[in-house]
């Protein structure tokens, strides 16, 4: 085998380079793969495709009329496997699902190792600089487009008669909160309501804060983020 084939040679060099791109903005972005990992993602599915395509040059002692070249066999199963991989880095922190990202860019960048194996160089280019575009402007798009967020707010009180629904919902509807279906938890020191409210800011928080820290039934507040 000539080590400097171009069929070779630049598979395995285009596979880096995407893989080294796509893994320095995921590594700014403290995400759970980042730099190495996209990089052995996007030569592991190179280096196999690779394998399978060429595979007439390892199958030597075998005659050719039976030699059957299907390379589709081979991305079948890396895509398969990437979907552990993929499943390994997410991971659900509160009321948040994170990593979905990053499983997405695991994906795309195996995806692009597929394609610099098989020889789609041009392809495969097009692709990893689309892939760093999106990854790079959903910041800037996040910001603009209109959102709605979601935040699960949690009162515990003191066990006692004063410990009630209504007063968990006027607590809340006193800062302009409507609150959805409420979660009710007792124990023998106390009950904790909690629900989903919409368009809860920081504004909201600091009078929710103020309101209850000076109200001695008040045991425990908790504000999370609530993917919908």
């Amino acid at each position: 085998m000539n080590w400097l084939d171009p069929h070779i040679l630049w598979p395995v060099v285009g596979s880096i380079v995407a893989g080294a791109v796509i893994g320095f903005e995921r590594e700014y972005r403290s995400s759970p793969a980042g730099f190495r990992t996209h990089i052995l993602v996007s030569l592991s599915s190179a280096l196999l495709m690779l394998a399978a395509v060429h595979q007439v040059r390892w199958l030597s002692d075998t005659p050719f009329e039976i030699i059957r070249i299907d390379p589709v066999r081979m991305a079948h199963g890396i895509l398969t496997g990437i979907g552990f991989l993929g499943a390994g880095v997410i991971f659900r922190q509160g009321f948040n699902i994170r990593g979905l990202t990053t499983a997405a860019s695991l994906w795309i960048t195996c995806s692009l190792g597929i394609l610099f194996g098989v020889g789609f160089y041009v392809l495969a280019v097009i692709g990893a600089a689309a892939t760093v575009v999106v990854l790079a402007a959903v910041r800037l798009t996040e910001a603009r487009l209109p959102q709605r967020s979601f935040f699960e707010v949690v009162i515990r009180y003191r066990r006692g008669p004063t410990a009630t629904l209504d007063r968990y919902r006027e607590v809340l509807s006193a800062q302009g909160l409507a609150p959805g279906p409420v979660s009710v938890e007792l124990d023998e020191q106390g009950a904790t309501f909690s629900a989903s409210v919409k368009d809860f800011g920081q504004p909201q928080a600091a009078a929710l804060a103020a309101a209850l820290s000076v109200d001695p039934d008040v045991l425990g507040l908790k504000v999370l983020p609530h993917d919908r």
